[in-house]
């Protein structure tokens, strides 16, 4: 069963590219953020923190020019249709933010300097300089805090009714270059200290030899409030966020072939008994 808070008009079994759709959303009441339902006794829960590049109307293209929204700055290219292909090929809910993330970046800690860019890989937002505290409460309101409480509503259902300890699958993608920096890697896993779900998902992505794989590549998972702190290392739970380079599921079949890559991949993970054991590595970015 699937439950959808935006209507599918592209059909339910196509993964659309990044370059098929308008670079916005426009709609009269905004949802910050999509559920696709699944089998929730299987103890997993995909997500997406970067699917979405949409914005609501009063805000406008941000400053904008339209092609800013089809690069990494806006959203994660190919994220959503992973997705959307894994919670199919799993039977899995997922939860995915339609927000771009030059509204506000939902894989940041509130606190956190870059959770409202001014600034991204030499753009300038304009919309969000200066930034005033109303306004950053009034999105952090509205926008990523739904989205966080979505999240963790389906996590304890999913905790609820599989019995045990959820496991969390976050799903990114990088740019293939940064800073004029070539990055190597295809795909890489981004963990803090629990490597229950890491260890074995590493081995099973490294057997391919013509993967170039990232162990805590191209970024360092540790990072404090994050999507993946909040919700998943706080409470114990096994969990991991991939990132596969954008040129690789940018188009259709790209996304489709790694989602059926990954899916026995997160199959035979979520089937380990020790990931569905609440236990406390504690972070490196300090106390939990």
């Amino acid at each position: 069963m699937r439950r959808h808070f935006v209507e599918d008009t592209e059909g339910a079994n196509r993964q659309p590219s990044h370059t098929d759709r308008p670079f916005m959303t426009r709609d009269a009441l905004f949802e910050p953020f999509e559920i696709i339902d699944g089998d929730r006794g299987k103890g997993l829960v995909l997500l997406a923190d970067h699917a979405g590049r949409a914005l609501p109307d009063e805000y406008g293209s941000l400053g904008l020019p339209p092609h800013e929204f089809e690069r990494h700055i806006a959203y994660d290219i190919g994220a959503e249709a992973v997705t959307r292909a894994l919670a199919r090929l799993l039977d899995a809910p997922a939860v995915m933010a339609r927000f771009s993330r030059l509204l506000i970046d939902p894989n940041r800690g509130e606190d956190d300097p870059t959770l409202i860019r001014q600034l991204y890989d030499g753009t300038v937002i304009a919309a969000n300089y200066p930034m005033s505290e109303e306004e950053r409460q009034r999105r952090l309101d509205r926008y990523y805090r739904p989205y966080h409480d979505a999240l963790g509503s389906m996590v304890a259902s999913v905790a609820a009714t599989s019995g045990a300890a959820p496991f969390l699958f976050s799903v990114h993608s990088f740019t293939p270059a940064m800073q004029g920096r070539t990055r190597p890697w295809h795909v890489g896993l981004l963990w803090d200290r629990d490597d229950r779900a890491v260890a074995p998902l590493l081995d099973m992505l490294r057997a391919d030899p013509a993967l170039v794989v990232g162990d805590n590549e191209p970024y360092d998972g540790a990072l404090r409030g994050d999507t993946m702190f909040r919700h998943a290392i706080s409470n114990g739970y096994a969990h991991v966020l991939i990132e596969i380079r954008q040129d690789l599921i940018a188009t259709p079949e790209g996304a489709a072939g790694w989602a059926e890559r990954l899916a026995p991949m997160v199959a035979a993970v979520n089937a380990l008994p020790q990931i569905h054991e609440i236990r406390q590595y504690g972070s490196r970015t300090g106390p939990v």
